[in-house]
């Protein structure tokens, strides 16, 4: 389908209406149904493509690329050198604590609260348990050991970012609220009906005192199968504390740099960014959905931010380029670059990092 068209709706479970349909009478029940589908296809029709970029490659450019022969072979373990960590309940609330659990999963500690983001504690990033991409190295934090859980923040559909059997165990043992763009509700609500869902369009804010969550483009894609190919948003997410702002993006293109810009110019300084920087390889398919890791370190500067932590690296393995590249060459950019490496760290399972607050 070509940019611009109007996209199909596959639409699931919707949440019920917000008074009893006794209460409310049936006619009205199903008038708030309809206006609320009535908003989503109107929302959906700028999700088919990323404004002012390319779409997905489709199926005959997959199986090119899969018969292709470049795949670089990964070791079957891929061990940090950081031990699992064990975060406190609740850090300092001027503080910004960051915990990489792996791939594009993290653990961020500010304002008070617990947020995770992206969380992936299944053993595979795929629609099924015995087959597809494997982890080569253990989740950085124990399931076990987490804090109490505030706020689960979900991306974008794909099965590495979205990994349902994660969130319903982290529903049943935390119940945290988790917010995720446009789309993403009804795939989750399907999974876990008792799931307490804030859905997000690009631009819009979400208070939990202290603590705003701000929802922002990223030029991505999504789907969990052949029939749902961008029927759900994507996004890029800002946390919000006294204790500064952090830029977070699970996947992106890099987009000439549009939405960086964008970030930066609506939010100002940001004490962290946290930024992909691995299945990128080959580029000519992988170009419209993940940056490289030169494409970051343009991104990082267009930011101005303080702190980066590079991400979607080495735990499963997703495209060609061997496990350690995307660190040699995030390396190199930042040396080409006249960039401190201690400024965007390639990170690693376990790995902690504190950055200090804006407050005195």
């Amino acid at each position: 389908m070509a940019c611009g068209e109007n996209p199909k709706r596959v639409f699931g479970k919707r949440n019920p209406p917000e008074l009893p349909v006794s209460r409310m009478g049936v006619a009205a029940a199903f008038r708030q149904m309809f206006e609320q589908a009535a908003r989503d296809q109107a929302a959906l029709k700028l999700w088919k493509c990323n404004p002012k970029g390319i779409a997905p490659n489709g199926f005959t450019d997959l199986l090119r690329w899969q018969f292709s022969g470049q795949k670089q072979k990964w070791p079957e373990e891929f061990q940090s050198p950081f031990s699992a960590a064990k975060p406190k309940v609740r850090p300092a609330p001027e503080t910004i604590t960051v915990t990489f659990i792996g791939h594009a999963s993290f653990l961020f500690q500010t304002g008070g609260l617990n947020i995770l983001i992206d969380p992936v504690w299944s053993e595979r990033t795929s629609p099924v348990s015995f087959a597809g991409p494997k982890r080569v190295n253990a989740p950085g934090i124990v399931f076990e050991d987490l804090p109490p859980i505030d706020i689960v923040i979900v991306t974008h559909n794909h099965y590495d970012h979205m990994d349902m059997a994660t969130l319903k165990k982290l529903a049943a043992t935390h119940n945290p609220l988790i917010i995720t763009p446009l789309g993403n509700d009804v795939i989750i609500n399907n999974a876990i009906p008792t799931a307490r869902l804030v859905a997000m369009d690009w631009g819009q804010s979400h208070l939990l005192a202290p603590v705003t969550i701000h929802c922002e483009p990223c030029h991505h894609w999504s789907a969990r199968d052949s029939s749902d190919r961008r029927h759900a948003l994507w996004a890029a997410f800002v946390i919000e504390s006294a204790a500064g702002k952090v830029y977070h993006i699970g996947d992106t293109g890099f987009h000439s740099g549009i939405n960086y810009k964008a970030a930066k110019e609506k939010h100002g300084v940001f004490k962290v960014a946290t930024l992909p920087i691995g299945a990128y390889e080959p580029r000519w398919f992988m170009q419209g959905q993940h940056q490289n890791p030169d494409e970051a370190v343009e991104g990082f500067q267009l930011l101005g931010a303080e702190l980066a932590l590079g991400h979607h690296w080495g735990t499963v393995q997703l495209t060609d380029e061997a496990v350690e590249t995307p660190r040699n060459a995030l390396h190199a950019a930042l040396d080409r670059a006249g960039i401190d490496r201690a400024r965007f760290v390639a990170l690693q399972a376990g790995q902690v990092v504190q950055a200090a607050g804006n407050l005195a």
